[in-house]
């Protein structure tokens, strides 16, 4: 059976359209936040730990700010400083809930149509410290509001992501220094 060009391209397109459509945007057994307040979630987080990825790499001074949109998304604006180039970068996407807004599993797109999974896992009652999850365990980010995190926060945090299965050796402590 000889297949034209055309009809190549558009197998590669449904298949990579279903293994997007069909990807988890969380890891098996990670639970997302229940009782999720997206209003009291909003504003500026500073990134205090993270497993390091092409997108981050060689950045301190990383940042996360969340607004509202008049949609329902809410706008994403990471920033960063580069210390290796000495340069500030900053991206700007969205993200949308997965579920319904009470239920802290949500998908971030700064690419166009392509989603991954932001997903809050663990989040103390006043939403000053957060622990994410990507869409699988090779993504996991520590927040707080302020620039550092108490002793104790960051001993739990670390405790519950490798009671779920992180390799928390592989967390890189973010400087924020300007």
């Amino acid at each position: 059976m000889k297949i034209h060009f055309g009809s190549q391209v558009s197998i590669i397109l449904i298949v990579m359209l279903s293994s997007l459509f069909s990807c988890r945007s969380i890891p098996n057994g990670i639970e997302a936040v229940t009782n999720f307040n997206a209003d009291k979630y909003l504003g500026q987080w500073y990134e205090i730990a993270r497993f390091d990825f092409r997108f981050e790499r060689d950045m301190n001074n990383t940042t996360a700010n969340y607004i509202n949109n008049p949609d329902g998304t809410i706008k994403v604006v990471n920033r960063g400083y580069n210390y290796v180039t000495n340069e500030w970068s900053e991206a700007t996407g969205k993200a949308k809930f997965v579920k319904t807004p009470d239920v802290a599993m949500l998908k971030v797109s700064f690419f166009g149509p392509f989603y991954a999974g932001y997903n809050i896992i663990a989040l103390d009652a006043d939403y000053k410290y957060a622990l994410i999850s990507g869409q699988n365990k090779s993504y996991l980010w520590i927040l707080s509001r302020e620039k550092t995190i108490p002793e104790h926060i960051r001993a739990e945090y670390v405790n519950k992501a490798q009671s779920m299965g992180y390799d928390t050796s592989k967390l890189i402590w973010v400087e924020h220094h300007m």
